[in-house]
């Protein structure tokens, strides 16, 4: 079961997985971009809207995984967006929808993934999705690196109690990634290169650098690996966020 894995990371993952054999269930908000991902594969491939700031429709959607497949063995919890704002001027709205997405939609989707898991009796593996923010502030981005920092927490401790039956928590944070969440920076002027002269690989990561991060995490040979967060970034972390205040109005136009 893949959330957020209409777009971006979350559909590397699922196209990773489709072509390793697995059977994949893609969780999304996005109708729309779930048909059109779902085009793409086979028919080891079910689809569901899910909002996964919503108990039932996560719930739900871990029922049709089992289903639809017999069993739930991987969870990859993707779904995740931002909003900038500093924390003087952040709407209460901005910092719940984004709180909600990034940490509550974790939280619930590891419970009730878990939970299946639990019903197989071989136990299974999880990997949730943060961000180098999980650990480096970034100037307009409270909301942001606090979800994100509360997903690396919340799978730490969801790996410590789990891990005596047989299920493995761990999570990825990604550094700059080409993915439509980040696709703005491009048409502002001058934020690219004030990453890049932070970033020593000097490149974005890929969706597909994230993916396979994120299966190695899930596959046997991470095997006694629990509670890690993997940070995918270019070496990105041993230097600096870059400082965003000279595109403060741009940020705050939004898309």
């Amino acid at each position: 079961m893949v959330t957020g894995g209409a777009s971006g990371i979350g559909l590397a993952i699922v196209r990773r997985l489709v072509a390793e054999g697995a059977s994949v269930l893609i969780a999304d908000v996005d109708e729309a971009a779930l048909a059109q991902a779902r085009a793409g594969l086979d028919a080891a491939v079910e689809a569901a809207a899910v909002d996964v700031r919503r108990e039932t429709e996560v719930a739900r959607a871990v029922e049709t995984t089992v289903a639809k497949f017999g069993r739930l063995d991987l969870g990859f919890n993707c779904a995740g967006l931002g909003a900038f704002g500093e924390i003087t001027d952040l709407t209460e709205k901005d910092w719940d929808t984004v709180i909600d997405i990034c940490l509550k939609g974790v939280f619930l989707s590891v419970k009730h993934q878990a939970r299946a898991m639990l019903n197989n009796g071989t136990g299974g593996a999880i990997v949730n999705i943060a961000s180098l923010n999980s650990h480096v502030p970034m100037y307009g981005g409270v909301a942001y690196t606090s979800a994100k920092a509360g997903v690396e927490m919340l799978s730490r401790n969801a790996a410590l109690e789990l891990a005596p039956k047989k299920i493995r928590v761990n999570t990825v944070s990604p550094g700059l990634t080409d993915t439509p969440l980040t696709s703005g920076f491009r048409d502002i002027d001058g934020v690219e290169a004030a990453f890049m002269a932070r970033i020593p690989m000097e490149r974005w990561g890929t969706p597909e650098d994230m993916a396979a991060a994120a299966l190695f995490l899930a596959s046997k040979d991470a095997g006694y690996i629990t509670g890690s967060n993997l940070i995918v970034d270019g070496g990105w972390e041993t230097s600096a966020y870059p400082d965003l205040r000279p595109f403060r109005d741009t940020l705050l136009e939004g898309p």
